[in-house]
């Protein structure tokens, strides 16, 4: 039987989601996006044709009604589904620029609902969908969930709180039909949200001399990992964060 997933959070062809995606695409899975807004739509959705997609849907994260509503259509064009992929990250621009400490009430809230809590509301409403089917979800993190990276500020602290939110979802949704959880936990790659961080250029050229590998990583990396995490040859992986970074966490 087709295994089929979910992929949240393509932006563009360099999207990390969208490398899982591609990866996903050559094993053979059927695939559904979601976009935000109309401005990502006209990216997302030639790229989700272009791998056969059928279930191209609109969703904020932040906005029940939506989520509803693509689980709703999954539930009527599926019946069920088997892999869940969240990229989904947003911080305010001058909370990634300033310094942490004066981080607003408002711009800690915005940052952990969309991409923190957004893991659980998704991961609910896919949790009836995967029963009795060994399902898998998985998130993308980054180092500064764990050490602090200058200019990554609330998205660091979002990233932490994420990956707790990994642990915490891989022991509740595995006693309840053994759906795995687990996170990537990439080194720095040219995309859309990477953008946002101030001297990523820099940041990116100064981290391939501090790897072991003396190389940066690039989307493929990702991809690929990614959809070894999703099938069932990581069906006893979950509650894991795992590092593609060309060996930079283990460097102090």
């Amino acid at each position: 039987m087709t295994r089929k997933a979910l992929i949240v959070g393509v932006a563009n062809e360099r999207s990390l989601a969208w490398a899982i995606a591609q990866e996903l695409h050559k094993e053979g899975v059927e695939l559904a996006f979601t976009y935000m807004g109309e401005s990502l739509e006209r990216r997302v959705r030639p790229l989700a044709e272009s791998v056969g997609a059928r279930i191209i849907e609109p969703c904020n994260v932040q906005d029940d009604a939506q989520l509803d509503a693509l689980f709703e259509k999954i539930r009527k064009e599926w019946g069920h589904m088997d892999a869940l992929v969240h990229s989904v990250a947003f911080g305010k621009k001058e909370d990634l620029e300033g310094r942490f400490v004066t981080t607003s009430r408002d711009g800690f809230m915005l940052a952990m609902d969309v991409s923190a809590y957004s893991l659980l509301a998704l991961a609910k409403r896919a949790e009836p969908l995967m029963e009795g089917r060994r399902g898998s979800i998985l998130t993308l993190s980054y180092y500064g969930a764990e050490k602090v990276v200058p200019n990554y500020n609330m998205m660091g602290v979002a990233k932490a709180a994420l990956e707790a939110c990994v642990r915490y979802l891989a022991w509740d949704m595995g006693g309840h039909g053994k759906t795995t959880v687990n996170a990537i936990s990439a080194g720095p790659v040219k995309t859309l949200a990477a953008a946002g961080i101030r001297d990523f250029r820099s940041m990116l050229s100064a981290a391939a001399e501090n790897t072991p590998l003396k190389e940066n990583i690039d989307q493929e990396d990702v991809g690929t990992l990614g959809a070894f995490l999703l099938s069932p040859a990581a069906k006893h992986i979950t509650g894991t964060t795992m590092y593609v970074d060309s060996g930079a966490h283990i460097m102090a």
